[in-house]
């Protein structure tokens, strides 16, 4: 077990709150049946904790996944990035252009 000093402790958590969140295009993908369901976060990464934790409650508001997830089951389903925007897109776009983006995704052939 490797131990960090104090100082060290201070310097990652201190990189942890300045980290900017990532936001982009996502898809919850069911092996099982191939299905994919598309959608948009400001933050990729909370996105995906978020999601399996909606799913694993049987809270998700998406009925359909939900449903396949109690079929299939947790190890069914993987979480995808499918496009990753820029860290330095302006806040103000990002809600519409993050809108955008899932409609393409979504349209887009399945591969």
């Amino acid at each position: 077990m490797v131990m960090i000093g104090k100082a060290e402790r201070k310097e990652a958590a201190r990189e942890f709150k300045e980290r900017k969140p990532l936001p982009g295009i996502f898809a919850i993908r069911c092996a099982s049946t191939g299905r994919r369901w598309v959608d948009a976060s400001p933050n990729l990464a909370a996105a995906e904790n978020s999601q399996f934790f909606q799913l694993r409650q049987g809270l998700h508001r998406n009925k359909e996944l939900q449903a396949e997830w109690n079929t299939h089951g947790e190890r069914s389903f993987n979480f995808e990035v499918l496009e990753a925007l820029p860290e330095d897109t302006p806040s103000l776009n990002l809600r519409d252009l993050l809108a955008e983006r899932r409609r393409v995704w979504a349209e887009a052939p399945q591969a």
